[in-house]
């Protein structure tokens, strides 16, 4: 009888077990990349010169994009400024530029014409809650126009 009990509890930790492994494969399959709306494929073909400055005055900071469809991106396709926090956007941005600055060192492993310049972000400075979020949203208009992924977490919008 006792003998009995004990298959039945393993049975049933093993039941349990093969559940939770079967649910965690399900989670892991579902991450995927949002798809490229229509509005992200017009601005990734536009070919007009667009420049969007990111600067703040206080930190004396400033990076200049020239992109052509990156403004149109941010202005129709990115979340409006204030739906991300600051912490979230530096803490986004420390890791964008540690992969970038690596990318861009590594001229053999990453193609020299995407990563061209580095980008001196310190995050001990604040920069303002405005160049935060132009430059997560630079990072992701990239990582999603040129297919890259630059951190642990796929580019969605």
């Amino acid at each position: 009888m006792k003998n009995k009990i004990n298959k039945t509890k393993e049975y049933f930790y093993l039941l349990v077990s093969v559940c939770a492994l079967l649910i965690s494969i399900s989670c892991i399959g579902s991450k995927s990349t949002s798809e490229i709306t229509d509005k992200e494929k017009q601005a990734f073909a536009s070919n007009a010169a667009d420049t969007v400055e990111i600067s703040n005055p206080e930190s004396n900071y400033e990076i200049i994009i020239i992109e052509p469809g990156f403004n149109v991106w941010l202005q129709a396709v990115a979340r409006p400024e204030g739906y991300y926090s600051q912490t979230f956007l530096e803490n986004r941005n420390r890791l964008y530029v540690i992969e970038w600055n690596n990318r861009v060192i590594n001229t053999l492993q990453y193609d020299p014409q995407l990563y061209e310049l580095q980008i001196n972000y310190d995050p001990l400075v604040d920069y303002g809650y405005e160049v935060n979020y132009k430059l997560f949203n630079y990072f992701i208009y990239f990582q999603r126009k040129y297919n890259q992924q630059l951190g642990p977490f796929a580019p969605r919008i």
